[in-house]
C-alpha cells in the first residue's frame, strides 16, 4: 500500500504519536484537535495511537478492522477494493415489508456470515423481504449480543470482519433480500472503550447502560460527525439497506437539529447519491411520532419505528401475563385500540412507569407501514430472566393466532429468528468479557436484578457460561418436523397471502375495523374485503361474519356465521 495519511480526533492528549508495526511516527495537530501523519505502510500493517506519555498502544476510533480483538493495534481495509456483485440491486424499503431479525452468532450452529448465507434460501422461501442483524461492529470477547461495542466501525472478526459481512450482503442482494444492520450509538461497552481517552465522547448521563454519548455539550459537533460517519458506512461501504437504531430515547439531544433530524438528512442525500432506498428504523420507548413525521412536518424523518405496545397488546392478550409493563395490557379492548391507533399509550396513564406516557398518532397522516409489529423480538425474548421464548409458553394455536395478529395487520411486519418454526431453543444473555472482574460483575449483576423480582438466583443463567451461548443457537434439525413445520408452512402462507392480496397491502389503519368480544375472547380485523378472525379462548366461538375461508390455522365452519376452535385463527373473503 503506498502512502496513507492517518488521521484521528483526539482534542484531550497534548502529544500524539502514530505506531505502525512498532515504529513510531510523530503526528501534526491542526486547531480542530485533529491529529495527522503519512506514512507507508503495508496492506497487513497493525498500527494505533499512542497519546502523551503513556506507551500503551491504543485502536484507531474509525478502526476498519480489529483482527486480534478491541484491545489490539487496528488493521485498514479498503472498501473500494471489493469486488461486489450487486450492481443490479435497486434497494428495498423497509416500509410493508417482512424482515427477519437474526443474531448471527446464534443463527447458525458455526455463528458467522458465510454460515447465515447457507440459511439465505430458506428465508427467501419463507418470503422475507429484508435481514435485519444485530449488532455486528466490534465488541470485546468472542460473543455476545453485540450492544456493548465500542469500536463502532469496524466488524467483530469471530463473525468473520468486513470481508465476510460484503460476502453476506451480497449474498443476500443476489438473492433479493435486503439487509438492515442494527448500530448502537446510544452508549459504549464497559471493555475496550478507549474514546474517553481521545476526547469528550461522553457526557455524565446515565443511560442505564453506562454514561451517554456526547450529542450536545462541549465538543458534541465531532463526536456527532462520528456517529454520523459511522451509520454512513454500513450503507455506502457495505450496501446496507438500512439501519436500526438502538434505544433512540438515551440520545440526550439539546440542540436544535436533533441527531436523528440530522441523520435522516444525510440518509436521504446518500440514497440519492446510490439510487437505492434507505431507511431508518428507530427503537423507542417515548412513543412520540415526531421520530416518524417526515421532517417538512416538523419530525425527525425516520422511516420507521418499533412498537412495543403492539407487541405487549398481543403478547399479553394471547398469553394471559401481566407482570411488569404488561400491567396496563391484556384485554381485547386494549389489543383493539393499539392496532388501530398504533400506540396504547397516547398522552394516557402508564401504571408502570406512574405517570403520562406517549403522545397520539396522526393516523390519518402517518401510514401503519411506519411502525413495526411482532410477536417477539431479542430484547422482548433475551431479556426475560431465563430468554424463554413464545414457543416454549404457548400451545400451537396461541402462536398462529399471534402470527395471523401481526402478519394480517397493516404496520411492517418483523419475526425474530426461529420463530416461524416455534424453536425450542431459548435465546438468552450472554457475554465473553475476557476481564474476570467485569465477568463476575456481569453475572452477580444480571442474577440480583431478577432475585429482586423473585426469582431463583440459581436459576438465572450465567452470561459467561459457554453454555448459556450454545443452548441459544437454533436447532435447524427440527424445523421439517411436527408442529415446527406445521407452524413455517402458516407463516410462510400468512406472508404469501400478504404479498398478494391489495387489501392486505393497505397501510392506513383508518382503512380497518376492529370488531371483537371481551368475554368470548374473539377479535376481527376488517380490512377491505377480508376479515381475519382470531379466538384467543379455549372454547370454540361463533363470530357474526361470514365469507370464503381463504386461510386458517384449524378448521372454521362457515355459514351465516363463522364457527372458531378454540385458539385459531380463519382469514375469510367476502363472497
Amino acid at each position: 500500500m503506498p502512502d496513507h495519511e492517518f488521521a484521528v480526533w483526539a482534542p484531550k492528549p497534548d502529544r500524539v504519536r502514530l505506531d505502525v508495526d512498532g515504529a513510531r511516527h510523530p503526528m501534526t495537530r491542526s486547531d480542530d484537535g485533529w491529529w495527522r501523519a503519512v506514512v507507508d505502510v503495508h496492506v497487513d500493517s497493525r498500527y494505533g495511537f499512542v497519546l502523551d506519555d503513556d506507551e500503551t498502544v491504543l485502536p484507531d476510533p474509525r478502526s476498519p478492522r480489529q483482527p486480534d480483538g478491541v484491545h489490539a493495534r487496528s488493521q485498514l481495509w479498503d472498501p473500494s477494493t471489493v469486488a461486489w456483485t450487486d450492481s443490479g440491486w435497486a434497494g428495498k424499503s423497509v416500509e410493508g415489508a417482512v424482515i427477519y431479525e437474526l443474531h448471527v452468532g446464534t443463527f447458525t450452529a458455526d455463528g458467522t456470515f458465510d454460515s447465515t448465507i447457507d440459511k439465505l434460501d430458506y428465508l427467501v422461501d419463507l418470503g422475507v423481504d429484508l435481514v435485519e442483524l444485530m449488532p455486528v461492529n466490534s465488541f470485546s470477547g468472542t460473543h455476545g449480543w453485540g450492544y456493548d461495542g465500542v469500536l463502532w466501525f469496524s466488524v467483530q472478526e469471530s463473525y468473520g470482519g468486513p470481508d465476510g459481512l460484503v460476502r453476506l450482503v451480497d449474498a443476500c442482494h443476489a438473492r433479493g433480500l435486503g439487509v438492515l444492520i442494527d448500530a448502537v450509538f446510544n452508549h459504549l461497552g464497559p471493555s475496550g472503550n478507549y474514546l474517553p481517552r481521545y476526547g469528550p465522547y461522553l457526557t455524565e448521563a446515565n443511560t442505564g447502560w453506562g454514561q451517554g454519548i456526547n450529542v450536545s455539550d462541549a465538543g458534541a459537533d465531532e463526536v456527532r460527525r462520528y456517529i454520523l460517519d459511522c451509520a454512513l458506512r454500513w450503507m455506502r461501504d457495505f450496501h446496507a439497506d438500512g439501519l436500526r437504531l438502538d434505544a433512540v430515547h438515551a440520545l440526550a439531544d439539546h440542540t436544535a437539529i436533533h441527531i436523528l433530524e440530522e441523520l435522516s438528512t444525510e440518509t436521504d442525500s446518500l440514497a440519492k447519491q446510490l439510487g437505492r432506498p434507505l431507511s431508518l428504523i428507530a427503537e423507542s420507548d417515548l412513543n412520540d411520532p415526531r421520530l416518524i413525521t417526515p421532517r417538512d412536518n416538523g419530525g425527525y424523518g425516520m422511516t420507521a419505528q418499533w412498537d412495543d405496545d403492539i407487541h405487549h397488546a398481543i403478547h399479553t392478550a394471547v398469553s394471559g401475563e401481566r407482570q411488569g409493563y404488561y400491567a396496563d395490557f391484556g384485554s381485547l379492548e386494549a389489543l383493539a385500540n393499539t392496532l388501530k391507533n398504533g400506540y396504547f399509550h397516547a398522552g394516557t396513564y402508564s401504571s408502570f412507569r406512574h405517570r403520562r406516557h406517549g403522545r397520539p398518532l396522526d393516523t390519518a397522516a402517518i401510514p401503519g407501514t411506519r411502525l413495526l409489529a411482532y410477536t417477539s423480538d431479542h430484547d422482548q425474548v433475551g431479556n426475560r430472566a431465563v430468554g424463554d421464548r413464545p414457543s416454549q409458553n404457548l400451545t400451537f394455536g396461541q402462536l398462529a393466532v399471534k402470527a395471523a395478529l401481526v402478519l394480517g395487520s397493516p404496520y411492517t411486519a418483523m419475526l425474530f429468528m426461529g420463530e416461524e418454526w416455534a424453536s425450542s431453543s431459548p435465546f438468552q444473555f450472554f457475554t465473553s468479557h475476557p476481564e474476570p472482574e467485569l465477568a463476575r460483575a456481569t453475572a452477580e449483576g444480571r442474577k440480583a436484578e431478577f432475585a429482586a423480582h423473585g426469582w431463583d438466583a440459581d436459576e438465572i443463567p450465567d452470561p459467561q457460561d459457554l453454555e448459556t451461548f450454545s443452548r441459544s443457537k437454533l436447532k435447524w434439525d427440527e424445523v421439517d418436523s411436527g408442529d415446527h413445520a406445521r407452524l413455517r408452512a402458516l407463516y410462510r402462507a400468512l406472508i404469501e397471502l400478504r404479498r398478494r392480496e391489495p387489501d392486505l397491502a393497505d397501510p392506513w389503519l383508518d382503512h380497518m375495523r376492529i370488531d371483537y368480544d371481551e368475554e368470548q375472547r374473539w377479535i376481527t380485523l376488517h380490512r377491505g374485503s377480508f376479515a381475519i378472525v382470531c379466538n384467543l379462548g379455549e372454547d370454540a366461538v361463533t363470530v357474526p361474519v361470514t365469507g370464503q375461508v381463504v386461510l386458517a390455522s384449524d378448521e372454521a365452519m362457515v355459514d351465516e356465521s363463522t364457527t372458531l376452535p378454540g385458539q385459531s385463527f380463519a382469514i375469510l373473503r367476502a363472497v
